[in-house]
Parts: structure tokens; sequence; C-alpha cells
């Protein structure tokens, strides 16, 4: 059993260097909701130093909202700004003598990307026309897995230890109670039933069926650093071995 332990940094939250031990692989926020060229290579160093896997994480170009909301944008000019997020990490990437591995949506774009074929499909196809070889990660059964598989993408199926789920598998909302397990055991133990079990509790109490290659930890979730602590040591005692989703 094997899975890849990754959260969403760079993006101000302050714990990135606590974090940054815990897990195999960082998402980096490109500038766009959050992040510039300052916290790029900051967080890029970092993660070389860690040897944690570097990827994009790009999103909807609305600092205001964190990227949370989305914004009404033809085909063209989503392609032509996820290219230029991914242009300036790749860059601040390359001068730093670090690869990128994989591009994770953020945001309302991920949460689009879910369900929505026609967002799902512009992301792939900017990670395509960027580099066909980055890993892709997306919700499981979602439109953007099928989307990243039908260009020939490689795919990392996204669990998450930290957020709730409801009973369709999707995240609980953000504006409902309970929506985020910020305690380190609950995160700790729904990491593991996903990742050994392939079970999730939902949130009305019934489990559902989850087969996934990596783990989100949200960085600026409170008590961030304790809680990666806590699943990946929860992770290494159920006897699953942690690393990136690229790794051989």
């Amino acid at each position: 059993m094997r899975i890849d332990l990754n959260s969403d940094l760079g993006e101000g939250a302050g714990a990135d260097e606590l974090i940054m031990p815990s897990i195999t692989s960082a998402n980096v926020a490109c500038g766009a909701h959050a992040g510039d060229e300052e916290t790029m290579r900051r967080t890029i160093a970092l993660a070389k130093e860690h040897g944690v896997a570097v990827g994009a994480h790009p999103g909807y170009r609305d600092r205001a909202s964190f990227g949370r909301v989305a914004l009404d944008l033809t085909r063209d000019e989503l392609l032509a700004d996820l290219k230029v997020q991914l242009e300036a990490i790749r860059g601040i990437a390359d001068a730093a003598g670090v690869k990128l591995a994989h591009v994770k949506a953020h945001g309302a774009l991920y949460n689009r990307g879910e369900r929505d074929d026609a967002i799902a499909s512009i992301v792939a196809e900017a990670v395509r026309r960027f580099d066909a070889d980055l890993v892709l990660y997306a919700p499981p059964g979602s439109a953007m897995e099928r989307a990243a598989k039908a260009l020939g993408l490689r795919v990392a199926r996204e669990g998450f230890a930290d957020r709730a789920y409801e009973p369709d598998g999707t995240l609980r909302s953000r504006k409902l109670p309970a929506s985020v397990h910020d305690d380190p055991a609950v995160a700790a133990a729904q990491a593991v039933s996903i990742a050994r079990d392939h079970r999730v509790t939902a949130s009305d109490g019934g489990t559902l069926a989850v087969e996934v290659d990596t783990l989100c930890l949200h960085g600026d979730t409170p008590g961030a650093p304790a809680i990666a602590r806590a699943v990946h040591a929860a992770l290494a005692a159920a006897g699953i071995d942690v690393r990136a989703a690229g790794a051989r």
C-alpha cells in the first residue's frame, strides 16, 4: 500500500516550513488566487530542501475571494490565464533546479472541474499544452479525471484528510458546519481509512467507497502542521508507504 501526501502551500498561511517535513508533494500557488514570485521561490526552495515533489496550484485570478468563487471566463481566457500561471512557476522552478511533477487546480476551479465537463476539458487541455508528462490531480470519478485520461495524461486521484465528505462523495461546503477536520486525530483516522480501507465516513454517518492515489492537507487549515504530523505518523504506523504520486 502506498499514498502520496500533498498540501496546498505558498498561499500566505504562514505554516509552510512546519508542514513541509510531513508531506511528499507541495502544490504551490502560482500568483493568481495567492502567492507571487517571492513566495513561489521560497516555497520551491523549501520543498527542494525536504525532498518534496513540486506541483503547480493554479486557480481563478481572484485574490479577494482566494480563488473560491468561480469567474465567468471564456475557454480561451481561462486557457490563456492558466498558461501564464504555469509558465510563471516553471520559470522559478527551473531557476531552482527543480522539475515540476504535477498540477492541481485550486478552489472553485477544482470544484467546477469535478462536475463540469467544459471546465474539466479546459484544465486538462492547459496541462497537455504546457507539459503532457505532468500528473494531474483530480477527484476520483470526476469530469476532470475523464478529461485528463481522454488526452492521455496521467492522473492522481485525490482524497482529503482534513475535509468532510457528503453522501454523494463531494466535499462538504465550507459554508456549512463541520466541513473541516481541524482535530489531528480525526484527520489521521480519515486518512488511514481512505488509504488502507478505501472507505470514508460521510456527513450522514454512512460510508463511501473511495479509491485515491494522493491525500490532501490544506495549508490554511487551523493547526495544519499538527494535522500533517499526525496524518503522516498514522499512515506509517498502518504500514502505508508515503511517497510522491509520480515516484517510481
